[in-house]
């Protein structure tokens, strides 16, 4: 997926930033469940811990029994314990 820049159009029509980029998305639902938007890839899996690559950084989620679920090429689902969330920044 290529970058795009947010435009005076985009303004404009009030689209938000993460629909007209490649800026990342997360919804997190309390501690069971989280949604990743805009992703690119998953770098490791395990049932305690996750990463995820997105076009700005490295998303790392910490928990127990956790699983992946309702993949697309848009977004992912993230369903278990949830304990922590750290994001690496990528330096350009």
């Amino acid at each position: 997926m290529k970058k795009k820049n947010y435009s005076r159009i985009d303004k404009m029509l009030e689209l938000p930033k993460e629909v007209c980029s490649d800026i990342p998305r997360i919804i997190l639902t309390g501690f069971d469940e989280m949604i990743i938007e805009n992703f690119k890839g998953i770098l490791e899996y395990e049932e305690f811990f996750v990463r995820i690559n997105t076009y700005i950084g490295i998303i790392n989620i910490n928990g127990f029994q956790l699983n992946l679920e309702n993949m697309t090429n848009d977004d992912i689902k993230v369903t278990g314990q949830i304990e922590s969330i750290d994001i690496e920044k990528v330096v350009d």
